[in-house]
């Protein structure tokens, strides 16, 4: 009876992995990891409490920009647990449903954010092409709504995905190029028909976060069409320069998706490590450079932080 309770216990869990190869490296990888996730947590925190607390910042660019600060750290905490489990303490187990619910948030949370991405470039649009207007037409009252139609997009249409991977009968326990749980990894491991899980996020990730891709770069199409028949060249400066912050976050974001995306879907002989490692930067890097690039770029912001410290 111990033997059967055991081998149910067995499969009802999957193995994560760090990095393989490496396991007695597990133990300093961990540095880096957990100074990272520090610097992610307290800088994501600080954008959101200066922001908060500081009513001249009550302005689209920067409650667009909270928000995302606040994606940025529940994106982090959720693949922190397991993250930090498997280098510092080598606990490998992660239930099925525990495992179906960090997919779930990981890519409930990549949908919202690319969908702040594309408010910001919208709030960037109308701030250079229509700037008297810019106050009528992004009010707190509109922007809290589209704020909320992005999150109730990311929560519905990411929600059949740990229903299909509910379904399923798993033959192989082992995710093998992640310390979390995605639901291209998972998939993997089933020995059922996954064909309705393929076409479903295939279809969801073109029109999430392709189509916001896509429109992002529509928008900065028509800003660049606007900024080029700005006569000074200074002005046109000018307005290019408040894009910077947000077409650094755009690649920070889109790059490491798009690259780990097409390596799943096409790349079949590709190197594992590259995975692994594109896996890492897809949840790391966005979160760690958000803060800093607008820390940096932003005069107001800065300002406050600096006051801040200051004092």
């Amino acid at each position: 009876m111990s033997a059967i309770n055991d081998s149910r216990l067995e499969s009802e869990v999957f193995l994560l992995t760090g990095i393989p190869g490496q396991e007695h490296m597990h133990l300093w990888i961990s540095i880096p990891f957990c100074l990272m996730y520090a610097i992610v947590i307290v800088g994501n925190t600080l954008i959101v409490f200066v922001i908060k607390t500081n009513p001249s910042l009550h302005e689209p660019m920067y409650i667009l920009l909270s928000m995302l600060a606040i994606t940025d750290l529940a994106l982090s905490i959720t693949t922190m647990l397991t993250t930090l489990r498997i280098f510092l303490l080598n606990s490998r187990e992660i239930t099925h449903d525990a495992c179906f619910a960090q997919q779930y948030f990981i890519h409930t949370l990549t949908c919202i954010e690319s969908s702040v991405l594309l408010l910001m470039g919208f709030d960037r649009l109308i701030a250079i092409r229509d700037p008297l207007r810019y106050a009528s037409i992004l009010t707190p009252r509109r922007i809290a709504t589209m704020s909320l139609v992005c999150v109730l997009r990311g929560v519905v249409v990411k929600l059949p995905l740990p229903i299909f991977l509910k379904q399923y009968r798993y033959c192989r326990e082992i995710i093998p190029t992640r310390s979390y749980c995605t639901n291209g990894e998972v998939m993997k491991l089933a020995c059922s028909d996954i064909s309705v899980n393929i076409i479903y996020g295939l279809l969801i990730a073109l029109l999430t976060e392709g189509l916001d891709s896509l429109l992002i770069l529509l928008s900065y199409v028509m800003i660049l069409k606007t900024v080029l028949n700005i006569a000074s060249r200074a002005e046109c400066l000018r307005a290019l320069n408040t894009c910077i912050s947000h077409l650094c976050v755009v690649l920070s974001f889109y790059t490491p998706y798009l690259s780990i995306t097409l390596m799943n879907r096409f790349g079949k002989s590709s190197s594992p490590l590259a995975q692994i490692l594109l896996g890492y930067i897809y949840v790391m890097f966005p979160p760690l450079l958000n803060p800093i690039v607008y820390s940096v770029k932003s005069k107001q912001l800065r300002a406050r932080l600096v006051k801040m410290f200051v004092r």
